[in-house]
């Protein structure tokens, strides 16, 4: 009996300078430092960027044919170009300059008494803006506004011939960019669009016509940041 208490006791106090041992050895390895994870640089718009765009424009066009009368009809239709870009990121304010060209296929037409001809026909076959503008960043997504100057050309027609003029106005909008990989972004972006008045001659519509040019223009497009 004294035997089986003496090696219970011999047990029990091997037992207690293992557990002992052991987590002495656990507190050393939890004070060693562990390595830091990474840092993660934030997403910066500041840079040069190119991208193309698509979408459809909308909007009126009133004719003001002299000693006749005046009539005002509905012109949309499609548009795709590309575009050229420089952000400068501040903060989270980012300012920025941009330029784009189109192609564009908005026309409209009427048969309204008042065309010579029973014709009135406007076509925009091209479209440009150069504007500034100024967003603000919530990390990778950055709502904007945007103005500046457009330019395009207006086609006017009539039963008797027809006349081009080259346009410059004003735009003004705004839109939201999102960056989704990489250097890549995408965004929404809706513009309002005046080239103002052109003027289709005598000779080129059989009565001198003021015709101006009104748009709304919403669009999608993929830009590329390097």
């Amino acid at each position: 009996m004294k035997r089986v208490a003496s090696v219970s006791v011999a047990c029990i106090l091997a037992l207690g300078v293992a557990t002992t041992a052991y987590a002495a050895d656990v507190a050393q390895r939890s004070a060693i430092p562990t390595k830091a994870p990474g840092y993660v640089a934030a997403f910066s718009w500041t840079g040069f960027y190119a991208g193309v765009n698509g979408g459809w424009g909308f909007g009126r066009t009133d004719w003001d044919v002299l000693g006749v009368g005046s009539t005002d009809f509905n012109v949309d239709g499609g548009v795709i170009g590309g575009s050229l870009g420089y952000n400068w990121q501040l903060g989270a304010t980012v300012i920025g300059l941009e330029g784009d060209l189109d192609w564009s296929g908005i026309k409209g037409n009427s048969a309204n008494a008042v065309c010579i001809g029973a014709v009135c026909e406007m076509r925009n076959n091209w479209l440009g803006t150069t504007r500034g503008r100024i967003g603000y960043a919530f990390g990778r997504m950055m709502p904007y506004v945007t103005g500046g100057a457009a330019f395009g050309d207006v086609k006017m027609s009539t039963a008797l011939g027809s006349e081009s003029e080259t346009r410059v106005g004003w735009t003004l909008g705004g839109g939201v960019e999102a960056a989704i990989v990489g250097p890549w972004s995408a965004k929404l972006e809706y513009l309002y669009t005046d080239l103002g008045k052109a003027n289709c001659s005598l000779t080129g519509c059989g009565a001198s016509t003021d015709v101006d040019f009104r748009n709304n223009l919403v669009r999608g497009g993929i830009n590329l940041k390097f």
